[in-house]
């Protein structure tokens, strides 16, 4: 399973830097043809902010394929190794399955409405743009999949009680540890 999420994350990787690159040599590309010929093509304009968009979205997944997304960290390293600090991460991973199944069903309702729009510039269907919402989303349910199996065998794993005295400050400890050590 490990070499598969390596994978993808280099696939990601690499798609989001060919795709940041592309964006960027069109940004200077158009500031070059504006200031020195006075003028620019509109498709220039365009497909670097559809690709902006694109690369939100993919580093989006790539962030929390690295459990590098955005969390208030307070209350989290407070409970650590607790058994309420993993009843605080099996909350947040099921609100975060919440947010996602949303971005889901509702980025793929805005696919299926855009398809009749086109784009002015590039004469595309917008359904091309509106796409990578749900094939984000889809790909942060991979992520998020792996860390709540990651939280199920910390769950397991934890102390059945009965071991230990209860000066001891092992007991009622359960370790859980990040995959990537970054939370």
């Amino acid at each position: 399973m490990d070499k598969f999420f390596k994978g993808l994350h280099a696939a990601l990787y690499a798609v989001s830097v060919v795709a940041m690159s592309v964006m960027l040599a069109l940004i200077f590309f158009q500031v070059i043809s504006r200031y020195f010929f006075g003028y620019t093509f509109a498709w220039s304009e365009e497909l670097a902010r559809f690709l902006f968009v694109w690369v939100v979205f993919l580093g989006s997944a790539l962030i929390m394929g690295e459990s590098g997304h955005l969390a208030v960290q307070l209350l989290a390293k407070k409970l650590e190794g607790t058994p309420a600090g993993l009843a605080l991460e099996i909350f947040v991973n099921l609100c975060s399955y919440v947010f996602i199944l949303l971005l889901l069903v509702q980025g793929s309702k805005m696919t299926s409405v855009m398809t009749f729009q086109t784009a002015p510039g590039l004469g595309i269907s917008m359904s091309a743009v509106y796409v990578i919402i749900p094939v984000s989303a889809c790909l942060m349910l991979l992520y998020l999949f792996k860390d709540t199996v990651r939280i199920a065998r910390a769950f397991a794993a934890r102390p059945k009680g009965g071991g230990g005295s209860l000066g001891s400050p092992d007991v009622g400890k359960v370790t859980v540890e990040p995959e990537s050590g970054k939370r």
